[in-house]
């Protein structure tokens, strides 16, 4: 896997700029502080250890890509992000989808540091890499899910709400989860037939 690591500094100035811009004045700050967990704690796995454990420089722009739009859901509350009302009204949606972008995009983009972690480090290949991939991300969506449902059990029904983001819809976190699934599975589809283009003399 290529490694560059002057466009790692690049992605990391990117994300330290950009959260530090999205800390400034957030919807609701007690929300923002919630969900920059999730960026504290993979910067910091990804930090520590990155000696023992180094990803592409394409995983590390695609893990960036993923913890941009998640700062920027952060900052306005899922629901209530500028981007996801620009679609409603583009799509004719009756709510606010960034929420569903964003778990779409979890699958989509983090899939290949999924795919690269099982392959160097279990040595996994072919159909094994493949499922154990997809399980992963199926893993991690329903692990997030329900940290929301705990922290929003553990917090004001308000923030709750903010931070959930359901907009009413009882089974949010199951559409969450399929759609994580299906990013996951487009992007190996798409990788799959690269890999075959490559493969052709």
């Amino acid at each position: 896997m290529q490694q560059n690591p002057t466009m790692e500094r690049v992605l990391m100035g990117w994300l330290l700029l950009l959260w530090l811009v999205t800390a400034v004045a957030p919807s609701y700050r007690h929300d923002w502080l919630l969900e920059n967990l999730l960026v504290f704690v993979a910067v910091i796995a990804l930090a520590a250890t990155r000696s023992r454990f180094a990803f592409s420089t394409l995983a590390y722009a695609l893990i960036t890509v993923f913890l941009s739009l998640h700062l920027i859901g952060a900052h306005y509350t899922y629901s209530e992000t500028p981007l996801g009302y620009w679609m409603q009204d583009w799509f004719g949606w009756q709510r606010n989808h960034y929420d569903r972008l964003v778990h779409f995009a979890f699958g989509l983009l983090i899939v290949i540091p999924v795919r690269e972690l099982l392959c160097r480090a279990a040595r996994l290949h072919g159909h094994w890499l493949w499922l154990l991939s997809l399980s992963v991300i199926m893993a991690f969506s329903a692990l997030y899910e329900a940290i929301e449902a705990i922290a929003a059990m553990l917090i004001s029904p308000e923030l709750g709400a903010a931070y959930l983001g359901t907009q009413g819809d009882e089974f949010d976190a199951q559409k969450d989860s399929l759609l994580a699934l299906l990013g996951a599975i487009l992007t190996l589809l798409l990788w799959a037939q690269c890999g075959r283009r490559e493969q052709r003399p």
